[in-house]
């Protein structure tokens, strides 16, 4: 009995091109599978005054000033590094607060105006061009 074509063999994945958007959410999913993110003020505050965040994700179309401007004070106070993004929706549904449905098309998106990474996962290549990313604009 021959082996069937393909088996046996480690398949290769090819380098895909990263823009920052697509490196975040592929981030934000890691994140999320390994239980690393804290979402909303609250969680995001208690992470970043304990040191144990890596990377900020901010909203800009949060409406409320005070807000934008705690996250803000508290990533310059302690160097860490900070991302926004367009739209709230869009962060809730990247880091995992809504539904499915059999489609596999988000429904029920909270939006989400802050987002911490508080632990990376696995070592990916959207990781590693993310953090790139992040030096080169600092």
């Amino acid at each position: 009995m021959e082996p069937l074509a393909g088996e046996g063999k480690e398949i290769v994945e090819e380098p895909t091109t990263y823009d920052p958007q697509s490196a975040l959410k592929s981030c934000l999913r890691t994140a999320l599978y390994y239980d690393g993110l804290a979402r909303g003020l609250h969680e995001a505050v208690k992470a970043i005054d304990s040191r144990e965040c890596h990377l900020v994700v901010l909203s800009s179309s949060c409406n409320e000033p005070q807000y934008t401007k705690l996250i803000t004070a508290l990533c310059q106070e302690h160097n860490k590094p900070m991302i926004k993004v367009e739209n709230s929706k869009m962060l809730g549904e990247w880091s995992g607060l809504c539904k499915y449905n059999q489609d596999g098309k988000a429904v029920k998106i909270v939006g989400c105006s802050c987002c911490v990474i508080k632990q990376w996962g696995e070592e990916t290549p959207a990781r590693q061009y993310l953090l790139d990313h992040l030096k080169k604009n600092s």
